[in-house]
């Protein structure tokens, strides 16, 4: 299965990229297990958040062919 994984504000200095595609087993994965899966030698940052295709999602969720998964940290407004 092939994903679209983008990275905002700080963690896209952080990890060293805006956004990639990557491939995920067919049985699919979590959010954090596709993080773990492209950045092996960056610990996951506790306050982040995650969007999958525009909608706000935790960690745990399961990950399908096509999906968009925004990772970024958290959001302050004024």
């Amino acid at each position: 299965m092939s994903v679209t994984v983008k990275y905002f504000a700080s963690l896209r200095e952080h990890v060293g990229q805006a956004e990639q595609q990557c491939q995920v087993p067919e049985c699919g994965c979590s959010a954090s297990e596709v993080w773990a899966q492209l950045n092996a030698s960056l610990e996951l940052p506790s306050n982040i958040l995650v969007a999958v295709n525009q909608d706000y999602a935790s960690l745990d969720t399961r990950i399908n062919d096509g999906d968009e998964i925004a990772f970024f940290p958290p959001v302050t407004g004024g």
